[in-house]
């Protein structure tokens, strides 16, 4: 576990950061826009949570706050320092747990007749908006693998979650009693 003691360094200022193995890389380069981006997301899901949730989709959320960070921290190291620098990184269990939130949501769901508009419930917009931020992030993290090595699961992991935050968007709905608001294509 890092210890943080001092939460500015200055090192920064001259438009650079850090990554975890200590290369110096300016601070709009692709693999910080995709961990920033990543970042961004555990933060828009911090928000939906802090409202108050279906208590099923509180409890998931919450770890998979915990999994972006891993996802954080296996973006951050270069793959080839991982081998000398072990990190926590998004694994194939991950990606079979967000499978099985998805199963196990959307059993209690009406089938799909038309397409879902972001919004009913204040919940669900939330949720809808962590989804947005996370389809960023996965494009964010194809462009950067076409550039560099990442993660073996990390893409696949961001796409799963995508679609596990609209399920539960209108899980959030329908706990609410609140109709999923649905697109009008002859408006």
């Amino acid at each position: 576990m890092p210890r943080i003691t001092k939460v500015y360094t200055r090192t920064g200022d001259d438009g650079s950061t850090g990554l975890g193995g200590g290369q110096r890389v300016e601070k709009d380069a692709p693999r910080i826009e995709a961990y920033g981006t990543v970042d961004e997301l555990n933060s828009t899901i911090g928000v939906a949570v802090a409202g108050g949730l279906d208590p099923r989709l509180d409890a998931m959320l919450r770890r998979i706050q915990n999994e972006l960070f891993h996802l954080g921290s296996d973006l951050c190291i270069l793959e080839e320092d991982k081998e000398r620098m072990p990190v926590p990184q998004i694994e194939p269990r991950h990606v079979l747990a967000l499978e099985g939130d998805i199963d196990a949501l959307q059993d209690g769901l009406a089938p799909l007749t038309n397409f879902i508009l972001p919004g009913g419930s204040p919940g669900a917009a939330a949720l809808h908006v962590a989804r947005t931020v996370c389809r960023r992030a996965e494009r964010l993290l194809v462009t950067l693998a076409r550039a560099e090595p990442v993660g073996a699961h990390a893409v696949q992991y961001t796409n799963r979650l995508s679609d596990l935050l609209f399920v539960m968007s209108r899980i959030e709905n329908a706990h609410r009693d609140v109709d999923d608001v649905t697109w009008d294509s002859r408006a």
